[in-house]
């Protein structure tokens, strides 16, 4: 099989319809698994533009991290009543936009709000 010369596939790929493109400034990369992450500290990353689809593909030597289980955050009653006062949000739906945001009301707030558009 012949070598391609990089001119050579610069004029297939635009041909066929691909733009292939470092992306810049790249400081780190986690790819979050179930049990673990893969972390590239000295990632590069080409991005390639297929018709509207982005591929992103990585060049690098990872390092697994093991993932820490959340610790489950107390959720006070008064907490839910609060969060289900000021956005009219059943006490279950309260609950777990309380929970999703580590028992943060103001955010608990602006997550349910966002859901129902208003």
């Amino acid at each position: 099989m012949r070598r391609i010369s990089p001119r050579e596939f610069r004029r297939l790929t635009q041909r066929i319809g691909l733009n292939i493109e470092e992306l810049k400034g790249v400081q780190e990369v986690i790819i979050r698994l179930m049990d673990k992450e893969l972390v590239f500290s000295d990632a590069k990353v080409q991005v390639i533009d297929a018709k509207g689809e982005k591929i992103y593909q990585i060049f690098g030597n990872p390092v697994e991290r093991e993932l820490k289980e959340e610790e489950e955050v107390e959720i006070k009653d008064e907490d839910i009543r609060l969060v289900m006062d000021q956005t009219g949000a059943s006490r279950e739906e309260a609950l777990e936009a309380l929970k999703e945001t580590g028992g943060d009301l103001a955010q608990a707030i602006i997550l349910i709000r966002a859901r129902k558009g208003s």
